[in-house]
């Protein structure tokens, strides 16, 4: 029987109150610094840079904005500008050089309404091809974009004529495995997934997991289609093989149902930190009754969890230099950075 030092461990290793509300928090790449995002009472949105001194965040910057910032993404920036591309209130996408973030150094008008998420891909490193930026918007439009083309987004995905317009939650690449290949995953607020391909600029799979989808993301961007998790509303996440795709039955999936989850003015996330590993099963696929392959889930198991706040958790980002530290921000008007152990012996 294995003690319970053996599992990876959740540390809560730095707490800082805020006096706003935080959205969003991003590890600033090659760095000890994180960037909170977030709107004042007063309505007028802010960008705060911490860096870790000591066991300590120190704020290093703080700059007002006249809209609120509601999410953002290093993912198409170069390691050497490393820009951060931000959706707020009013629809707008903008990129702040930190260095000097009074004034953008990219902005269009991406969307009518809130732009609620973005991802980007081809910055740092990961994934081949050009960097681009996806954002999703309450107008339920998903608009991918080119930083070094003004105005104009370079694939728009919208409702068809006479299609009911749903909330786009959510907005994650993936498949950038090459120079041609790439596929932009979205959640909407009905419970609707879909995975468009944009190569052949087309829609190839959608499916529904029955409530308001809060986040999706790929294991890795950078890989052919590997895994895709994606968590919804009354605290349930689905876990979806994306190897083999079956004609009609589409990608084989696993849910798990999380307790301790509540939902605050129609937002959900969890109140504590939780640590899953996907399992792959003996065989990625079988055959169906009528000799087509179809995908094998495989299994989660939980590893290890914690309470961090008695409100929920919005936002929660990886750092890219250094396995197991992360940040984390929550309704509580609080950022954490936390440290997770073991994870190169799950």
């Amino acid at each position: 029987m294995s003690s319970p030092l053996s599992k990876p461990q959740i540390i809560a290793h730095i707490q800082k109150s805020l006096n706003y509300t935080v959205f969003d928090s991003k590890w600033i790449p090659c760095s000890a610094k994180f960037v909170c995002l977030g709107n004042f009472a007063r309505g007028t949105g802010v960008m705060q840079i911490y860096e870790v001194q000591h066991g300590e965040a120190q704020l290093v910057k703080e700059v007002e904005k006249p809209k609120p910032i509601k999410c953002g993404t290093f993912g198409a920036t170069s390691l050497q500008q490393r820009h951060i591309a931000t959706g707020d209130f009013d629809g707008n996408l903008n990129i702040w050089n930190l260095e000097m973030p009074e004034v953008p150094v990219y902005t269009v008008k991406a969307h009518k309404e809130i732009v609620n998420s973005i991802d980007g891909v081809g910055g740092l490193g990961i994934g081949d091809g050009a960097p681009e930026i996806v954002t999703g918007s309450r107008d339920g439009t998903v608009k991918v974009w080119d930083p070094r083309q003004k105005d104009s987004p370079v694939a728009n995905m919208e409702p068809m004529e006479g299609e009911t317009k749903r909330d786009c939650w959510t907005v994650a690449f993936g498949h950038a495995f090459n120079d041609q290949d790439r596929c932009v995953c979205a959640g909407y607020d009905n419970g609707d997934i879909k995975l468009f391909d944009l190569r052949n600029m087309s829609l190839r799979w959608e499916t529904n997991i029955k409530n308001g989808v809060c986040c999706v993301e790929f294991d890795r961007k950078d890989i052919n289609m590997n895994k895709l998790v994606a968590t919804s509303l009354e605290g349930k996440f689905h876990v979806f093989d994306m190897r083999t795709q079956h004609l009609t039955k589409g990608f084989a999936s696993v849910s798990e149902k999380v307790i301790g989850w509540r939902e605050p003015d129609g937002c959900l996330a969890p109140m504590y930190g939780k640590n899953v590993k996907s399992e792959y099963p003996a065989q990625r696929s079988k055959k169906d009754s009528d000799g087509v392959e179809v995908g094998v889930a495989g299994s989660v198991n939980l590893l290890q969890n914690v309470t961090l706040s008695t409100q929920p958790i919005a936002s929660l980002d990886w750092s890219p230099d250094k396995q197991g530290l992360c940040v984390c921000s929550g309704f509580d008007q609080s950022v954490r950075v936390l440290i997770v152990t073991k994870l190169n012996v799950v």
